[in-house]
């Protein structure tokens, strides 16, 4: 029986947020869009291309890196929908096992929330093809702390290096 979550603060701020082409950051270069939202769940379809992979005989195989990347981020996107505007996570814990070979094309990663304590909150992430195959499965664990600066501004985040 799956578990219900209340909807964090940063649930609201989440709602239609994609991110954009251009932008700095590691959401932006990985490439993926969100499908899918709720308390404690997530669903983001990525679009792997050779950018993303190594060759392997006459086929290209997508980087366990990158598996792994966007697992995280599916947990991620879980886990953030239930914090409030004062908490942010750290992952101290993330693991990956690979089932098949991920290959460039379209892919879904689907993250929830499996506990949530004041502080800690435990997720899992399933990672399948446009055939529905399952690719690979992660597990993180993530360390709630509270913001030490307004929101607001933390959300305007650093100045990108380079950028100004």
């Amino acid at each position: 029986m799956a578990t219900e979550f209340r909807a964090g603060e940063r649930f609201a701020e989440m709602e239609g947020w994609q991110p954009r082409p251009g932008e700095p950051g590691i959401f932006a270069a990985l490439g993926w869009r969100r499908v899918g939202l709720a308390p404690g769940r997530a669903v983001l379809e990525w679009e792997p291309n050779t950018d993303h992979a190594f060759p392997a005989g006459k086929e290209w195989i997508v980087h366990g890196g990158m598996v792994t990347a966007i697992l995280d981020t599916a947990m991620g996107n879980a886990t953030w929908s239930l914090l409030d505007r004062k908490e942010v996570f750290l992952t101290a814990d993330l693991r990956t096992e690979f089932y098949r070979p991920a290959r460039p094309g379209r892919v879904r990663a689907t993250g929830w929330v499996v506990r949530k304590t004041r502080r800690v909150a435990f997720a899992t992430a399933d990672l399948h093809d446009d055939a529905g195959a399952l690719l690979a499965s992660g597990r993180a664990t993530q360390i709630i702390i509270d913001l030490k600066v307004d929101p607001d501004r933390a959300r305007q985040g650093p100045a990108h290096p380079g950028r100004g």
